[in-house]
């Protein structure tokens, strides 16, 4: 089935729709984008998602196409002219289309389009066997918790890790911190039980699935600190895992080719990743 994209009030296959040579995302990276899943054709966390791009916009400076209320619709009729089970939405809202220099005319209207895709979420061996990270370096700009469209050294990242046979990338910044993923927030079960993430704060982007993850961990009553770990703390760690709206809860058992605890996913990422699942209304909810 041919897929089908939107594109500034219009409706076309994917292979029509085209971005102006003076678009500013194209020549500035002047963007932002959200993406989410759909389950059964229900946008999961729409809210959230929704919360986390006003916010990614304002510090951008990118005025809203649309209003919340439109922008939710469009994005619900993507999803129903694909007709897929399970899909992925990209949203992507740039600055428009202006003459290029780096003041923005007021009236420049913004760019918005949609794609949709099938979904392609983490499969059953990685669920149960856990994946590997490598660390790099973090050599991104100083705002991460704008889920700007400039993501090269993200890729680079991402790129590397795959090279090394690595599903993601955990960066470490100058002071041995690991911030976040290359696409994902990092998460681990220290030495002594307590279930930690970076905070929230320029250094990471707010995931939208390590926002429900927080929440389910507290309704749980498990040991919580959104408190930053070293690299050295996440080689002694328990357990460790990635959280995003593609990888969901996925187990880490492998970080710079070194096992995470026994080298098998843990208890409290087992429960957390059935607990997200259900969540989002996964069949995968009920497997062990």
């Amino acid at each position: 089935m041919t897929r089908i994209a939107y594109l500034n009030g219009r409706f076309a296959p994917i292979s029509t729709p085209a971005v102006a040579v003076e678009d500013r995302g194209l020549q500035f990276a002047h963007g932002v984008y959200e993406v989410l899943k759909a389950i059964g054709g229900r946008l999961v966390d729409l809210d959230r998602h929704l919360d986390r791009l006003e916010r990614s916009l304002a510090h951008a400076r990118i005025p809203m196409p649309t209003s919340r209320a439109v922008l939710a619709l469009l994005l619900e009729e993507c999803v129903r002219r694909n007709r897929l089970a399970e899909a992925l939405v990209y949203l992507q809202i740039d600055r428009g289309v202006a003459a290029r220099n780096h003041v923005c005319p007021e009236e420049v209207r913004p760019t918005l389009f949609v794609t949709v895709r099938p979904a392609r979420f983490p499969t059953p061996e990685e669920r149960t066997r856990g994946v590997a990270v490598i660390t790099l370096p973090d050599e991104r700009w100083a705002r991460c918790d704008i889920k700007s469209v400039s993501l090269l050294p993200n890729v680079l990242a991402r790129s590397r890790a795959a090279e090394a046979g690595a599903r993601e990338a955990w960066l470490v910044g100058a002071d041995g911190v690991i911030t976040e993923g290359s696409a994902s927030n990092a998460w681990i079960v220290d030495a002594a039980g307590v279930l930690r993430t970076h905070p929230l704060g320029p250094r990471i982007l707010g995931g939208v699935t390590r926002e429900v993850v927080l929440e389910l961990a507290r309704a749980r009553a498990l040991p919580l600190e959104e408190r930053a770990f070293t690299r050295a703390e996440a080689l002694a760690a328990r357990e460790a895992f990635l959280t995003s709206t593609t990888s969901l809860v996925l187990p880490v058992t492998r970080i710079d080719d070194r096992p995470v605890g026994d080298g098998l996913p843990g208890p409290v990422t087992r429960t957390l990743a059935r607990a997200y699942a259900e969540h989002a209304g996964l069949a995968i909810a009920t497997e062990e």
